[in-house]
């Protein structure tokens, strides 16, 4: 069987309910919800973090954020450090296997020469390496209105600085995408499109914002950006249909991590939280361990190589290096990841779920067993103090993480602790024997 081609898209700071297939109403993404429709829809997919850059590790090394050595968002000045070579990603790990690889987009996993797109496995970068950027002048602003860091233009085609002012970001990300594909039909190839949006700053032309005018402006900004990624969406399987390799293409998409409060989303001075993003039914957003956080928006598709379904088992990111590497060749067992591979799911319906799922972000633990959730000193919004110490969810029966039930099940309290602790101590070890020092100079 000729190797599938692979395009992983991912989106920033998206809602779990900001999509039609997740059950939007006011919403319109229908070229990601025919994806769905003829996929797998993943209703109880996690990332690996609440965050930007250690959700996007994970996703790319197939390890927990810790593992990989990003373990916060990173910093956006030029001497940034993050990911390095000495931890593979799946495009390092493809080239292995003969495949041309390219990033479209975001990156956000570090600035040194050691840490940029070419220097771990990606054979062509057009794209920004900060967290975020103004749409249109292509400007790293972040941290310059209290004095914090300076401005910097970043937008770069390897390691040359382009120019492109004027430019929507996102369409200049798809466009990007549609030459990878075109340039690289006859061969195997991964594609990494790594889309900013809806990420602040909060901006959309008008073409998109007249499709939603009965929309209070906060959600019509959030639905003009997200229906721009789905436009992109819809080029970039078009391309696969004309080039005649849409069928033989693993497209896998998802959300880094939950909808950001952040005030800042506002651009117009106003300080109270932002709430033009959804999380659906589930507690907690961006920075939070509560579902809101971490459960994203998640699909598979793959031509007739699967059949559609709907996949409630949990299941997190990190599985996603293992599952389109064992898919394209290669064997995951010459890496060390935490994820699993779920081609067996894919193919022949196996079960591919981990016994425990964990997360960690600064004072927060979290872990996942069974339909058991257990969030250690858990918040809700990265403005508000601690939730409480202690906190377990059954969520089959409250997915929304309402209610805690840590003093009626103590013995199941005890052992949920007892792992995220042990867990999160191997976390702490590894860190600082392998990666802290990489920081020590930033």
């Amino acid at each position: 069987m000729k190797k599938p081609n692979v395009v992983i898209i991912l989106t920033d700071d998206q809602g779990y309910g900001d999509l039609g297939f997740m059950g939007s109403k006011d919403l319109k993404t229908p070229n990601l919800d025919a994806l769905a429709e003829n996929g797998i829809k993943f209703t109880s997919m996690y990332s690996a973090s609440p965050v930007c850059s250690p959700s996007r590790a994970a996703l790319l090394t197939g390890r927990y954020p810790g593992n990989a050595g990003v373990r916060a968002i990173l910093a956006g000045h030029r001497k940034a450090s993050g990911l390095t070579p000495r931890v593979p990603t799946l495009a390092a790990a493809l080239k292995k296997e003969g495949y041309s690889t390219g990033i479209c987009g975001k990156w956000h996993l570090g600035l040194k020469d050691e840490c940029r797109p070419n220097a771990n496995g990606f054979d062509e970068f057009s794209g920004f390496l900060a967290g975020c950027l103004d749409y249109y002048s292509h400007i790293f602003y972040y941290g310059m209105a209290d004095g914090g860091s300076n401005p910097t233009h970043d937008l770069w085609e390897n390691s040359d600085e382009v120019y492109a002012n004027g430019e929507y970001l996102t369409e200049r990300i798809t466009r990007k995408s549609v030459d990878f594909i075109n340039r690289h039909k006859d061969e195997p190839f991964f594609l990494f499109v790594s889309y900013n949006a809806p990420h602040y700053p909060m901006h959309a032309p008008e073409k998109y914002i007249e499709r939603f005018p009965d929309l209070p402006w906060d959600r019509q900004i959030m639905a003009a950006m997200i229906s721009a990624v789905d436009d992109g969406v819809g080029e970039i399987c078009e391309a696969l249909k004309t080039a005649g390799i849409f069928d033989n293409t693993m497209i896998y998409f998802q959300s880094d991590n939950g909808p950001s409060r952040e005030s800042r989303n506002w651009l117009d001075g106003t300080e109270d939280p932002y709430y033009g993003g959804t999380t659906g039914l589930f507690s907690g957003h961006k920075f939070s361990l509560f579902e809101g956080g971490i459960r994203i928006p998640a699909l598979l598709s793959w031509g007739a190589h699967i059949k559609p379904e709907t996949v409630n088992a949990p299941h997190i990111a990190t599985d996603i290096f293992p599952t389109v590497l064992e898919a394209c060749g290669g064997d995951p067992e010459d890496y060390e990841t935490d994820g699993k591979s779920l081609l067996g799911m894919l193919l022949q319906g196996e079960d591919c779920t981990h016994e425990y799922l964990f997360w960690e972000m600064e004072g927060q633990t979290a872990v996942r067993y069974k339909n058991y959730k257990l969030v250690l000193n858990g918040r809700l919004e990265e403005s508000e103090g601690e939730r409480a110490p202690v906190w377990l969810s059954d969520l089959s029966s409250d997915p929304a993480e309402k209610r805690n039930i840590a003093d009626e099940e103590p013995a199941l309290c005890e052992k949920l602790k007892a792992a995220a602790l042990e867990w999160r101590k191997g976390i702490e070890k590894k860190w600082d024997n392998e990666f802290a020092k990489n920081y020590s100079l930033t």
